[in-house]
């Protein structure tokens, strides 16, 4: 076998088996395609993903049909305005042993699984938000002066009501910036509504299988990164990125006029792994143009911060990096000439 059938065999066993996890999660999520590949997504690359909208949209029942149909410890957390970060990460707590002596053992967290569903995460305080940050990043915990390391893989799914409710607390940005994708979860289409009222008030219980384990996710995650860009194209996810900086070389007039904070390296990052893993989707080992507008959005909305300009305007993120999108060509003149 040629190297390059190789590689296509491997691209064609990776989507089918994306497939069989997408298969088993829409048998109990009617719609909401593209939410469910975005969650996919992150999970396949080793990110957390970040789910926002309204209640009742089904986004909880997202996660744990996720944590269903893989063969992976799953824990919940639902945050509220009273919770601690030792209720997330853990305490030390007094135990006596058998011949009576005390001691100070560490209770571990439920932040000691794989799936960490983070439910209606700014409902709670910043402070206590801020106790994923290590988690998130490093995959491991700080406490009482011990480092103890996270079971791979580890993925947090976090789901959060729009800011404009009552009782909810912004994410601080560095919270944000952990976070691979931001997906916004809309209303139901009307046929969708239809499908969802006959499934759920029939009596019916759909019970997805569980059809990947953690150490086949693990290698996957391994095969993403192996997939290949052009340099080219990675500088066109480059220039995308320069071009959220506000008065940078790289700025469009829509970036200096509404955006205050542009996106970190992190999201360039989020924008090539994502798109990887499109390429794969699609059986290829390389990554194109058309992958990175795909993820663009998601992977870069939580990442730019507006001005007053823009909130006094209605101006969303969406607006701003859509326009990018348009603006910032995909071969730069320098490349070109080279």
């Amino acid at each position: 076998m040629s190297l390059a059938d190789s590689i296509e065999k491997r691209a064609q066993e990776f989507a089918a088996r994306y497939k069989s996890v997408h298969d088993q999660i829409s048998r109990v999520i009617v719609g909401h395609d593209d939410i469910v590949h975005g969650v996919l997504t992150c999970l396949f690359v080793g990110g957390h993903c970040l789910l926002e909208g309204v209640p009742g949209l089904g986004k909880t029942l997202l996660v744990r049909t996720l944590a269903e149909t893989l063969s992976l410890d799953f824990s919940r957390i639902q945050f509220t305005p009273d919770l601690m970060p030792a209720d997330i990460l853990g305490t030390n707590m007094i135990v006596e042993d058998p011949d009576g002596r005390r001691r100070f053992e560490f209770q571990k967290g439920p932040v000691f699984t794989q799936i960490c569903l983070a439910d209606e995460i700014n409902r709670a305080t910043p402070k206590t938000q801020s106790a994923m940050l290590e988690a998130m990043q490093e995959k491991s915990i700080t406490a009482g002066g011990n480092h103890y390391k996270l079971d791979a893989p580890f993925f947090v799914m976090a789901t959060q009501n729009p800011l404009e409710q009552e009782g909810t607390y912004p994410l601080p940005e560095a919270q944000l910036d952990r976070f691979f994708f931001k997906l916004m979860v809309g209303y139901s289409s009307r046929a969708d509504l239809n499908m969802i009222l006959d499934r759920t008030t029939r009596g019916e219980v759909i019970v997805p299988e569980k059809v990947m384990d953690g150490r086949e996710i693990v290698e996957w995650q391994k095969l993403v990164r192996e997939v290949i860009i052009a340099p080219h194209v990675q500088d066109y996810i480059t220039r995308l990125i320069l071009a959220t900086h506000p008065e940078g070389p790289f700025a469009q007039p829509i970036t200096n006029q509404y955006l205050r904070w542009g996106s970190s390296p992190r999201g360039a990052q989020s924008v090539a792994l994502a798109a990887k893993v499109r390429a794969l989707l699609a059986g290829r080992y390389n990554v194109s143009f058309e992958d990175i507008r795909r993820v663009f959005l998601p992977a870069l909305r939580h990442r730019v911060i507006l001005n007053f300009e823009a909130e006094a305007e209605n101006i969303n993120p969406d607006d701003v990096l859509l326009e990018l999108l348009q603006k910032v060509p995909e071969k730069a003149d320098d490349m070109a000439a080279a």
